[in-house]
């Protein structure tokens, strides 16, 4: 097929690869935007739309004082030496700068997440009571023309009728519905939250100043010249010219061998979009890139249940909740159930060095029927929306015993030792201490749970007592995986000797994350992939009219 010249193509459209786009195309450049999926918007699309953004300017609306020391303190204090002072700073002003921006230039508008504390308040320089989340409020569609109905729709959450940006946050472990005659009119009008809102405004910002789409087909090899990318071939056959390219299409978390070859541990159950299967990263090694951050990605507790498409759901409300704790094999507690799931991942990838195993894998998350009474499980909600009356009783791909020893039999646990474990749990809740692992230590943690208890122990500190009883198996799942190739401040790619590939960037999770194996706050995943989007798109653009940064790194 013949060539097409443009200032910049874009891999992937998730808020990483349409940002750098919207960002390159205000200043003048001339973009494409490739899609393999047939629709847009990838895994950002089927998130919760939020962006972790410290010093951002919402934050004295709420009375929330932030500044550049504090919010570096708070990622050095749980880097371990992962995270490179020079990209967190980078990403701390750019973030302030991307911020500034949207909201002054397109139909990209935030605001705070009130009281939604950062994933780890106890450290240094934590936002321990909130501010630095943002979200956008709801978007009408119908302003999408044409495009409304071509972005992904999430499995998990129904973007416009029950889950609402700013009323919820998807804060509170079971949500309530919005009242009908509000869910109605936002229904009516297609006005849309979560990821479809922050989706949906960048798009509209793309269309606004002529950035191309290319859905279904995805990039297959870059077309490198004496040292710099000159284009790109796609699946389809198709061969761009371009002096200027963004990986920005997912991490690699669909990808068997790559998991294989790259991750600390195991990660069974993705819940990201399929088409997130390493082609960033194929690409970027075969052009001799720099790697990093290769073994870690952002995970995520998951139950696997024929609930939806994906046949997963994540799990991150109920285990907060108090009545429910996890058990691995030996039937006994392993973690904090009440942890953001980034952290509760790490518990999934210790290993038993007598036998060679997970030590915690199979996993179970136990409960009995008073709390199911009560809240319901994962099987009382179709596509996140909570259904009003529950059933009797769990569905069948939820182990049941009338007995915990009966229960135990079924799941291959030692007689005794789950009655043992939940005589401990019931002391501890008695005693108002989890002496075993802290849960309602941290204010994450009564963040959660029960929200008429928001703020004590007894949001998530509960008794089980009286069966019958029940577990649902949870797996070792992500958001998607973290390593890519390693860039500079401004989204350029390194190769192995630490010189940049000349017009060659990566964003989102195709790039290396400059997180290393922390999850700083709500939005931790979209926050650096749109601003390292932004600092990119603008850099491409410059340099597409002879502004040409020096050709050593800068970080």
């Amino acid at each position: 097929m013949t060539n097409k010249a443009y200032d910049l193509v874009v891999l992937g459209s998730g808020a990483a690869g349409l940002t750098a786009a919207l960002t390159a195309a205000e200043h003048g450049a001339k973009v494409l935007v490739v899609e393999k999926g047939e629709k847009l918007g990838g895994t950002s699309a089927w998130s919760g739309g939020q962006i972790w953004i410290p010093c951002n300017p919402h934050q004295k609306e709420y009375g929330k004082e932030d500044s550049r020391e504090k919010a570096l303190t708070y990622l050095e204090s749980m880097s371990n030496g992962l995270i490179e002072p020079a990209m967190a700073e980078a990403y701390i002003d750019g973030g302030v700068e991307m911020v500034a921006f949207l909201e002054d230039r397109t139909p990209v508008q935030f605001m705070v997440v009130p009281h939604f504390p950062d994933y780890h308040p106890e450290q240094p320089g934590a936002a321990s009571r909130g501010g630095r989340t943002l979200e956008c409020a709801v978007y009408p569609y119908g302003e999408l023309g044409e495009w409304r109905d071509r972005v992904e729709v999430s499995p998990y959450y129904w973007p416009h009728v029950y889950f609402t940006v700013g009323e919820t946050s998807l804060a509170q472990a079971v949500p309530d519905p919005l009242p009908p005659e509000e869910a109605q009119r936002r229904a009516d009008n297609d006005e849309r939250g979560l990821g479809h809102a922050l989706v949906g405004r960048l798009l509209r910002g793309c269309l606004d100043r002529g950035v191309e789409f290319l859905p279904g087909t995805g990039g297959k090899d870059l077309v490198i010249e004496n040292g710099a990318i000159s284009g790109v071939t796609l699946d389809d056959g198709t061969t761009l010219d371009t002096p200027n390219l963004v990986l920005a299409t997912g991490g690699f978390e669909h990808n068997d061998a790559f998991k294989a070859a790259f991750l600390r541990g195991p990660l069974t159950s993705p819940v990201s979009i399929r088409t997130n299967t390493g082609d960033g990263l194929r690409m970027a090694m075969k052009a001799g890139a720099m790697l990093s951050s290769m073994r870690e990605a952002w995970w995520m507790p998951v139950v696997e249940a024929p609930l939806n498409p994906m046949g997963r759901m994540l799990f991150t409300g109920e285990r907060t909740l108090p009545g429910t704790i996890m058990v691995n094999r030996t039937g006994k507690r392993f973690t904090n159930e009440a942890a953001n799931y980034n952290a509760f991942g790490a518990a999934f990838h210790v290993q038993d060095l007598n036998t060679c195993t997970w030590a915690n894998l199979p996993a179970w998350c136990i409960f009995n029927q008073s709390f199911y009474d009560k809240w319901g499980f994962l099987d009382t909600q179709l596509i996140g929306v909570g259904d009003a009356e529950h059933k009797k009783e769990p569905a069948d791909w939820i182990a049941r015993g009338d007995t915990l020893d009966e229960l135990s039999a079924k799941l291959g646990i030692p007689d005794g030792a789950l009655e043992a474990t939940v005589e401990r749990w019931n002391a501890m809740v008695e005693n108002g201490k989890d002496e075993d692992f802290g849960r309602g230590d941290s204010y994450y943690d009564l963040y959660w749970g029960d929200p008429a208890h928001k703020g004590r122990k007894e949001a998530t500190m509960g008794k089980l007592e009286g069966g019958p009883w029940y577990a649902a198996e949870v797996k070792s799942g992500a958001l998607g995986t973290k390593g890519g190739p390693k860039t500079d401040t401004l989204g350029r790619v390194l190769d192995v000797d630490g010189r940049t590939i000349g017009g060659l960037y990566a964003a989102g999770n195709a790039m290396g994350s400059m997180m290393g194996m922390t999850y700083g706050g709500g939005g931790g995943t979209l926050g650096p992939g749109m601003v390292f989007g932004y600092l990119a798109g603008k850099h491409a653009a410059q340099r597409n009219v002879g502004a040409e940064a020096p050709a050593e790194a800068s970080a």
